[in-house]
């Protein structure tokens, strides 16, 4: 790895960099003192469940520990790692315009909450470093002129150009503020005014923002979610995303972090298309750990709702790593929609209509950016992901085996499987939500009462009691096997359209699995029809019912 100080200087002036490394020093001094987390190795036996911390709740009890209940009751010999979304005091949506990292939403609980379920669960948070409330102490202290906080955000020119800058919503690249003396500063707002970028040419606010870092590990974090980090540096006439500066500083996070907790991982978070977003792993020992999948979620609902296989093979074959030591975040559904910037290059328009018309068929919305033309295009689709696989044939039994099945894929992709609450539970659009806040995302962020959520798990004939069964039988099977290491090979062996087939071998070549899906609404020739399906223990079929799939184990004559 490049040293720490070889980083900085590619960022920072030299006397900039002399202060910055006592700092770090004194940081990893003070911190290894404080971080006592048990080790975190990956493998086969690891899902990871995305979750806000109030996503359920019961009266008169807080909610990190409804969301315990949850866990414990439903979930505790399947899921060990938890993505907890920010559960930070907040103004806006939802968690992501922070008011102050250092502390836990009242409304919630507090650390105490947070340290009962790190006792049994390996927590991810979340650092939404790219950016911060506009009620938040910072940027008051800034407005006031504080010195300590000088620095802190980016003034901008309002009469500058900036149309080359990459825009991920249709808001303004800048807004403005009044400080003290009522004088306005324009400050760049990436995302909303509200969400108040950092300014990270400033040292003294990276060291801040590692400190904040550090203090997660110092409360239980052993994987920390990089928010909107490609858009961490700003640099004019540039297109302010994936810049030099911010894989660098990202590279410092990491040694910084490694220095005080070894087997932490960092993820970036990048909506993007594949190839910028992959630059994260840098060389594969540097930079993310993991690199969320973003052309997963709309490649796989296009190829379910069109069903055709053959840009999704494509796409999984061209799949690469820098090293056996970085691997894909894997997930078909978040917090947030379903974007689709990732498939951009692999989806025509027409294509991408399919989506579209999904979306709007089942009640869900679709959100805009800014282009440099000054037009709009579509950059996510509001829409649960069960229900977006409900497309326009109003299918019942259809709609429920593609979401299974996408399921299923997603755990079968190299990488670590993530699902998120409303995907566990079988939800579907929240459109009452959206009603309520005008947000479209709402529409995939209900929160829900966690005495009525138990007595409909209860009732096997219920969706919800369906998908969290069949997902909670995969993630058993999965687990017995080590090809589904997060870290294990894996190949797309060629098969017809309309079949997808993911073959993982273990890293001793001692175990192959063929997962083989039919993406279609007839059934198929299976064309691995030796061995045993390990998912059902019976003997590999000769033919793939519709929207089903089969996990096969070609030297197996009984299950294993």
């Amino acid at each position: 790895m490049t040293d720490i100080r070889a980083l900085l200087t590619s960022v920072y002036n030299d006397s900039d960099v002399d202060k910055l490394m006592v700092g770090i020093d004194q940081l990893i001094q003070s911190y290894q003192k404080k971080v006592s987390l048990d080790p975190l190795e990956l493998d086969e036996n690891d899902v990871l469940m995305i979750t806000y911390g109030d996503q359920v709740y019961r009266p008169g009890e807080a909610k990190l520990s409804s969301l315990k209940s949850f866990l414990d009751e439903h979930l505790s010999n399947s899921i060990k790692l938890v993505h907890l979304l920010p559960f930070y005091p907040y103004s806006s949506d939802d968690g992501f315009s922070v008011i102050d990292y250092y502390e836990v939403n009242k409304d919630l609980g507090d650390w105490s909450n947070i340290d009962e379920l790190s006792k049994n669960y390996s927590l991810m948070f979340d650092g939404v470093i790219n950016h911060i409330s506009q009620e938040s102490d910072w940027l008051k202290g800034y407005l006031q002129g504080k010195n300590q906080y000088a620095g802190y955000f980016k003034e901008v020119d309002p009469s500058e150009d900036f149309s080359a800058v990459t825009r991920p919503r249709t808001s303004p690249v800048f807004h403005e503020f009044l400080d003290q003396n009522g004088e306005s500063k324009y400050l760049w707002t990436t995302f909303s005014k509200d969400q108040v970028d950092l300014n990270y040419e400033t040292p003294e606010l990276f060291l801040q923002v590692l400190d904040v870092m550090l203090f997660y590990l110092s409360n239980g974090a052993k994987l920390i979610r990089l928010d909107a980090i490609g858009f961490m540096w700003k640099e004019k006439g540039s297109t302010c995303i994936h810049l030099p500066q911010a894989h660098a500083l990202i590279q410092v996070m990491r040694q910084v972090l490694e220095k005080v907790y070894p087997d932490v991982v960092l993820i970036s978070e990048t909506n993007v298309p594949h190839k910028e977003n992959i630059t994260y792993f840098g060389n594969g020992y540097n930079e993310a750990r993991m690199v969320y999948n973003f052309t997963l979620p709309p490649l796989l609902a296009f190829s379910l709702l069109s069903q055709s296989t053959s840009k999704f093979k494509a796409w999984a074959s061209s799949l690469k790593l820098p090293s056996d030591q970085v691997c894909f975040f894997n997930f078909t559904a978040s917090h947030d929609g379903v974007g689709v910037r990732p498939v951009q290059g692999i989806l025509t328009d027409e294509e991408l209509n399919i989506l579209v018309d999904s979306v709007k068929h089942n009640n869900g919305f679709i959100s805009y950016k800014t282009n440099p033309d000054g037009s709009e295009s579509p950059y996510e689709l509001n829409c649960n992901y069960k229900s977006l696989l409900k497309g326009v044939d109003n299918n019942p039994d259809f709609a429920l085996r593609r979401f299974l099945l996408s399921q299923a894929v997603m755990m079968c992709m190299p990488g670590l499987p993530a699902i998120y609450f409303h995907s566990l539970v079988g939800s579907e659009n929240f459109t009452e939500g959206v009603k309520q806040t005008g947000r479209n995302r709402t529409i995939n962020r209900e929160k829900l009462d966690l005495n009525d959520l138990n007595d409909q798990l209860k009732d096997d004939s219920s969706d919800r009691a369906k998908i969290l069964t069949r997902i909670k039988e995969m993630i058993k099977i999965r687990a017995s096997f080590s090809c589904f290491n997060p870290f294990a090979s894996f190949s797309i062996p060629d098969v017809e359209d309309g079949l997808l087939c993911i073959s993982r071998t273990s890293s001793d070549h001692q175990i192959t699995i063929k997962c083989v899906f039919n993406f279609t609404a007839h059934q198929i020739a299976n064309p691995y029809n030796v061995g045993v399906d390990v998912l059902s223990g019976k003997p590999s079929p000769a033919l793939i019912e519709a929207y089903s799939f089969v996990w096969i184990n070609e030297n197996a004559s009984h299950f294993e």
